[in-house]
């Protein structure tokens, strides 16, 4: 979508792409470092209540936590130093990741709470997206 939009002005382009990639790095080590020090919210919006209550659950809590807190903070890095191609890698990799939390939810679909199962693959079809127009050129 992007791409149509600033299609004739390659400059435009590379500059939305950029501020893109920077806010999905920065959301990245945001959320990150919250669900690092708290994991259980943003567990038990995504798989409940119940299930987020366990010790498994605060582990790989901490786990995904500690996963987008580095690959924010890698893209933000390359981002600030003026390195595109590195910004870019990082920013791939979190599309990436951000894909595979999709395709998890989906797999889960039946298991998981309602409504929120419609506003976490909203979240993470919406992160891979934005991360694939950031760093397609």
């Amino acid at each position: 979508m992007l791409g149509v939009v600033f299609l004739q002005e390659r400059l435009p382009y590379r500059r939305a792409r950029h501020a893109v990639g920077a806010a999905i790095a920065v959301g990245r080590v945001g959320l990150g470092a919250g669900a690092l020090v708290a994991p259980r919210p943003l567990l038990a919006m995504w798989v409940g209540e119940t299930a987020a209550a366990g010790p498994a659950a605060q582990v790989f809590g901490r786990a995904l936590a500690g996963r987008d807190l580095a690959l924010g903070a890698l893209a933000l890095r390359a981002v600030v130093a003026g390195r595109p191609g590195a910004a870019r890698a990082a920013i791939a990799l979190g599309a990436f990741a951000d894909g595979v939390d999709m395709v998890a939810t989906l797999r889960a679909w039946p298991e998981l709470p309602g409504g929120r199962r419609w506003l976490v693959l909203g979240l993470t079809l919406g992160a891979t997206v934005a991360g694939a127009l950031a760093v397609v050129d």
